[in-house]
């Protein structure tokens, strides 16, 4: 069978020997005085880099040929060389992407084969959700969480809007799974956010209308400057359906991550989600090969129910963990 063409880049290229020329050699070089920086927004092919993690020397760099298609996302740790002054019209190259201590990853439905690294790197998901104006998505929520637990961020809920509806009812919803959360109002400054996101690189996500973006604002005053800043390297198209990570004035990293329409999890088994709980994780290792650990009639040899019974685990609490695992099925579009 031959090569899959779609896995080949331009190092599989092959030199017909003869006069003059010598065998291709696949070593990259080391590029040992390269300069540490991460990528904090991606444009047609020109990613914008903050040298050092320093929001204020910001570098416009392209991918290196031996990379190849190597995906290289906001929120990567990359190694560059060249022109790393930051001065207009210059470029730098990158040339190394560093392993990634967590991923929020996506497919574009619950089908799709193919997935898609939204940001690399970040210590936790903001889930913004409005309690009024519009209603609450429980579906949203759960499948952000799924996401999450999966890719080994912390998740961190954020209600917006409690000067329009009680946050009760969600806060007792997601009592069992220990998810922190944070309540803010249209009318005060998201104060306990703040302090949650200072010296960390947090994404945050929501659908249209939550107030994702007034917290931005509120948190990054000069957010639509930076973004502006961030957009030039594409010759003047706005990332509006792009993420971008925003330098908070108090230190850390916003990674603002619009335009979503779907958050499919076909990338996801339910394994990934039952190992992001601990009190559940050893007795899911002992369920036979294959289950679901949804329990009754589609999982009946599940171990999890024995959690229940012997005390480990509240009802409640697996009742919740399995209501993340159907979330898996019932895909949420939002914009």
């Amino acid at each position: 069978m031959g090569r899959d063409w779609r896995k080949l880049d331009e190092s599989d290229v092959r030199v017909r020997p003869g006069k003059g020329t010598r065998p291709r050699s696949k070593r990259r070089p080391e590029h040992a005085d390269a300069v540490g920086a991460m990528v904090v927004g991606v444009d047609r092919g020109r990613w914008t880099c903050a040298v050092d993690s320093d929001p204020a020397l910001l570098v416009t760099a392209m991918r290196a040929r031996e990379l190849g298609r190597t995906p290289v996302v906001v929120g990567d740790q990359v190694g560059l060389v060249g022109d790393t002054s930051g001065q207009p019209d210059t470029l730098a190259r990158i040339v190394r992407v560093e392993e990634r201590s967590s991923v929020l990853r996506r497919t574009a439905d619950d089908t799709d084969p193919f997935e898609r690294v939204v940001v690399a790197n970040a210590a936790q998901l903001v889930i913004v959700t409005a309690l009024a104006e519009p209603e609450p998505r429980r579906g949203f929520i759960d499948r952000c969480l799924v996401a999450a637990y999966a890719g080994g961020l912390e998740p961190l809920l954020c209600l917006t809007k409690s000067d329009l509806a009680s946050a009760d009812e969600l806060l007792e919803a997601y009592a069992e799974l220990a998810v922190p959360v944070v309540v803010t109002r249209s009318d005060e400054d998201p104060v306990e956010l703040r302090e949650r996101l200072v010296n960390r690189l947090s994404a945050l996500i929501g659908h249209s209308g939550v107030g994702k973006s007034t917290l931005v604002n509120r948190l990054v005053p000069d957010a639509n400057r930076a973004v502006g800043v961030v957009s030039g390297v594409g010759k003047g198209r706005h990332t509006s359906t792009q993420a971008v990570a925003l330098a908070l004035p108090e230190g850390g990293w916003a990674v603002d991550t619009p335009g979503i329409r779907s958050f499919g999890l076909a990338h996801i088994t339910p394994d990934d989600i039952v190992m992001a709980f601990p009190d559940m994780k050893e007795m899911a290792e002992e369920c036979p090969p294959g289950c679901g650990h949804l329990g009754g009639e589609e999982d009946p040899e599940c171990r999890l129910d024995e959690l229940v019974t012997t005390g480990a685990a509240t009802e409640r609490r697996l009742e919740s963990l399995r209501r993340l695992l159907e979330s898996r099925g019932k895909l949420e579009e939002y914009d």
